[in-house]
């Protein structure tokens, strides 16, 4: 597993991590011990950044991470997002975000906070600033070592890169949804801001192994979400309708897959995401151990070829971007 120095903080992570949404039960039903049995195999696979939020399974996720941590005390960096759970989408306030903070830390069993992000909350608390001071403040009563901002459009990005002590964006990126490259990646290697990916196989379109026949359990946000009718519809399948998304990734299959060996094509996707020096760290998801095995293995794939990144700029720009629903 290959580390990435994680933006102005001195601490390099692994550049492929697990994010642990699905451990809250919005991808279907996950068992506890299946979710311990992933993380062990991720960490055991060189995996160093785990990523969580308090909204996830309301507690569930961090829980099952402070678990985790009882039966395997890693030197590991664990980011969660708060401004969800509680607060949304009107009533934050400092106290609101201690208290928060403090919550999950209990869940965590940690002294400390690697990471704390704002998760995706109302542009205005962005564009005011004052949500920021608070976040300092939690960083000086020793609660956050570092925070950040998980996004949902660019400009709310660009908002939050005049933060000088900004430490990493968290956004959604991969091969349907590639407006970052052109609007956020420079500015953040010149502020040296950590960018963490979040979705990259598209809730799993990427994979290729979904048909128009495909259906998820009643609780999956792949059911519920599709349209956009709970959250913004770029957190899943990212933002395209699900059977345009279907299609497409057919349509993208043999410029992913050509020359990939043994990789899967979600390993192919993964991969090109990496190729962008911008990112620093992939939270892909995963509640089975050979899962994380295949996305750590990410790591030690050799990169795409030049005409395979110029064919796929040219697929999205032609045949994907006008599609893509949602704020982006």
């Amino acid at each position: 597993m290959k580390l990435r120095p994680f933006g102005k903080t001195g601490t390099s992570v692994s550049e492929i991590g697990i994010g642990c949404w699905q451990f809250g039960g919005d991808w279907g039903d996950v068992g506890e011990q299946q979710c311990l049995d992933a993380l062990h195999a991720a960490v055991d696979a060189g995996v160093t950044f785990i990523d969580t939020a308090d909204v996830y399974g309301a507690g569930r996720s961090e829980t099952i991470i402070g678990q985790f941590q009882r039966e395997r005390r890693e030197d590991l960096f664990i980011a969660t997002k708060l401004g969800r759970l509680e607060g949304y989408p009107d009533q934050y306030s400092l106290d609101l975000l201690r208290r928060c903070t403090q919550n999950s830390l209990a869940r965590l069993q940690r002294g400390v906070i690697d990471l704390t992000q704002l998760h995706c909350i109302p542009p205005h608390y962005l564009k005011s600033g004052e949500v920021f001071d608070w976040l300092r403040t939690l960083q000086a009563e020793g609660l956050i070592k570092h925070w950040g901002v998980s996004v949902e459009a660019m400009d709310e990005a660009l908002v939050c890169l005049e933060q000088d002590d900004l430490a990493s964006f968290q956004i959604i990126f991969n091969v349907f949804r590639q407006k970052p490259i052109d609007v956020l990646f420079e500015k953040a290697k010149q502020k040296n801001v950590a960018l963490i990916i979040r979705l990259p196989l598209a809730s799993g379109l990427l994979a290729g192994k979904y048909t128009p026949d495909t259906t998820f359990p009643e609780t999956d946000h792949r059911n519920y979400n599709r349209d956009g009718k709970f959250f913004n519809a770029g957190e899943t399948f990212a933002g395209l309708p699900f059977e345009k998304g279907v299609a497409l990734t057919e349509q993208l299959r043999p410029i992913l897959t050509e020359n990939a060996g043994d990789a899967t094509m979600a390993q192919m996707a993964q991969r090109w995401i990496l190729d962008h020096d911008a990112v620093t760290t992939v939270i892909t998801g995963a509640n089975k151990p050979q899962q994380a095995r295949d996305n750590a293995a990410v790591s030690g794939l050799p990169t795409l070829s030049e005409q395979q990144h110029e064919a796929l700029r040219a697929f999205y720009q032609e045949h994907v971007a006008d599609h893509i629903r949602g704020v982006y």
